[in-house]
């Protein structure tokens, strides 16, 4: 077993709104450098990272609107969200629980934040990944994932921390959410000096994401808040350690490694297929769902 490099530790950019009420910075695609095959399966990243909200009788978010051929999987770490979509899924979302939605064939959505809270306002946090769908799946039935913090599986590391596994497996247990490949999903809770190791297959694609606090891993390298950290594709180990108490998101999958078009909503394997996607969505074939 070899022990996995960093390849990069990448500063976020600045931050843009999709809606009124999503706050992010990107990192997958990131830039045409970065793009949508290096992080494959996870084909795009966009964290919001934490940011006040003022009370608002009118809950912000984004509006009715198509996606097909990949999943969504929503995180949230501060703040309440509301989603419905077309295929009859939906729920709320609030501190700790993640929503987990597969577009494949198509569906219309909207997510915004929970009236409620909305109303009362205050700290916001989500990352939203878009997780690719192997061809054969891409128009498979929609389906939804409403997987509560209680419900997901929780790794005791004893006084470093513990670990949420949201997807695929850490030390023989395995993750609250089914995936159409293999990925492994989970968020590293530790406290200040815990540490936290890891094992992936050299070819996944694999990443962290440091949602709160400063990391350092494999004893040199170091990480602060909102950064992203992208590991090569050599060796297998690595250590995350917490200078003070941290979270971060670990991501590692397979890469699919088949041809990805996409345009806007929609993520395919050929341009036909993309064509495909705008002529069924503009023939109402996604369903219906009121704005």
């Amino acid at each position: 077993m070899t022990t996995k490099k960093v390849e990069s530790v990448m500063a976020p950019k600045p931050a843009h709104f999709v809606g009124d009420g999503f706050r992010v910075h990107n990192f997958i695609p990131g830039d045409q450098r970065f793009g949508m095959k290096r992080m494959d399966p996870f084909i795009m990243l966009d964290y919001n990272a934490k940011h006040y909200f003022e009370p608002s009788e009118s809950p912000k978010g984004v509006g009715v609107h198509p996606h097909r051929g990949f999943e969504t999987v929503t995180i949230a770490y501060h703040g309440k969200v509301q989603h419905h979509d077309s295929s009859g899924g939906g729920g709320i979302i609030g501190e700790g629980d993640v929503q987990w939605m597969t577009a494949a064939k198509g569906v219309l959505h909207k997510e915004y934040h929970e009236k409620e809270w909305s109303k009362q306002g205050g700290w916001f946090q989500m990352v939203q990944i878009w997780v690719n769908l192997p061809s054969v799946y891409k128009m498979s039935c929609p389906k939804y994932q409403s997987i509560k913090n209680s419900e997901i599986k929780k790794i005791d590391l004893g006084e470093n921390g513990f670990l949420e596994l949201i997807a695929g497996n850490y030390n023989g247990e395995k993750g609250s959410a089914t995936t159409f490949s293999p990925l492994h999903m989970m968020n590293a809770k530790l406290n200040k000096g815990g540490k936290a190791e890891f094992s992936f297959p050299e070819h996944y694609n694999t990443a962290a994401l440091v949602v709160e606090g400063n990391i350092t891993i494999n004893t040199t390298e170091k990480a602060t808040q909102d950064h992203f950290v992208l590991f090569e594709n050599v060796g297998e180990n690595f250590t995350i350690e917490a200078d003070e108490n941290a979270i971060v998101l670990i991501l590692s999958g397979e890469p699919l490694n088949e041809n990805i078009v996409s345009h806007g909503p929609f993520v395919m394997n050929s341009k036909k297929e993309i064509m495909q996607a705008f002529e069924d969505f503009n023939l109402g074939r996604f369903g219906y769902l009121e704005d």
